[in-house]
């Protein structure tokens, strides 16, 4: 397992060309994961694919998969995506029955579980289980349309996660997902993020290899140990 201080970069594939996936993802193959976001066009009001798609990806991709379920009813639903082989299977807080029942699921499955929060909710409920996730994803746009602009009224939420897991020595990964890029990714880091989600300021670079690299550098050299 990466050390607690490792800085991930994982470029969403909303931001790739999805008629030419496949060498999409071969252009990001120096990432840590890619970012695969679900979207049901019902928890959120945008539709992407569904495990067929996730099953395709993981198939061709270079790097493992980081799933976002921007679904309803992922108590359900969730457990199908760790048994495609998804490294990594996020599902929302706001949309789970029994957060914790889920993540402990998705654990024996053999995928890392994550929970992730929308702009307006609250994470003080999960302090008290944070050992229970793997990662904690804090959305830094509202879930449903890439190219959203950062918002920075997020960052004290991340901060208080980040205070929080380290007050109790937990090694969970804190990942921001929306509008990073090279003038954003420093106060993400700072406010405690390890774990960064970049659409276009990776796949609509010139050189994504060059883009992560350049973007990793900048959130290590920011990053709030």
């Amino acid at each position: 397992m990466p050390s607690a201080d490792a800085i991930r970069i994982n470029p969403s594939i909303l931001a790739a060309d999805f008629v030419n996936m496949q060498a999409d993802l071969a252009r990001i193959a120096t990432a840590d994961f890619v970012h695969v976001d679900v979207m049901d066009n019902h928890f959120v009001p945008n539709l992407t694919f569904g495990p067929q798609m996730v099953e395709r990806i993981q198939a061709t991709s270079p790097v493992p998969l980081d799933v976002h379920l921007m679904i309803a009813d992922p108590d359900r639903w969730a457990p199908g995506y760790a048994e495609l082989g998804a490294a990594s299977v996020t599902f929302h807080l706001e949309a789970a029955t029994d957060p914790v029942r889920l993540a402990r699921r998705l654990r024996e499955i053999g995928a890392r579980a994550g929970v992730a929060v929308k702009p307006a909710t609250p994470v003080e409920s999960l302090f008290d289980v944070l050992d229970e996730f793997d990662q904690i994803l804090v959305m830094t746009v509202e879930p449903g349309f890439g190219g959203q602009s950062f918002m920075a009224d997020q960052m004290p939420k991340l901060a208080s996660l980040a205070d929080e897991a380290r007050a109790r020595g937990s090694q969970v990964w804190l990942q921001v997902d929306g509008g990073i890029s090279a003038s954003t990714i420093a106060q993400a880091a700072e406010a405690g993020a390890d774990t960064f989600v970049a659409g276009s300021a990776v796949f609509g670079a010139d050189d994504p290899g060059q883009a992560i690299a350049a973007l990793r550098a900048q959130a290590s050299a920011h990053h709030r140990h």
